[in-house]
């Protein structure tokens, strides 16, 4: 049977919620002593994630318009 993969479209905004979650749960396993790898896997994507570029929409000034 093939695994699931889902892909999250996030903003800076929300990755970096997203890391700090996880960093958080990462240090209270630390602290309880108990494994991270998991936690330490899931982080890594995080931050490894590849950037999707948006197409730049140019917004024309006042002088750039034109008018009929």
């Amino acid at each position: 049977m093939r695994e699931t993969m889902k892909v999250l479209e996030l903003d800076k905004y929300e990755i970096g919620i997203v890391i700090n979650a996880l960093n958080d749960l990462r240090n209270r396993l630390l602290n309880a002593k108990e494994d991270t790898e998991p936690v330490d896997e899931v982080l890594l994507k995080a931050i490894d994630a590849p950037e999707k570029k948006r197409p730049l929409v140019k917004c024309l000034t006042r002088d750039e318009r034109k008018y009929y």
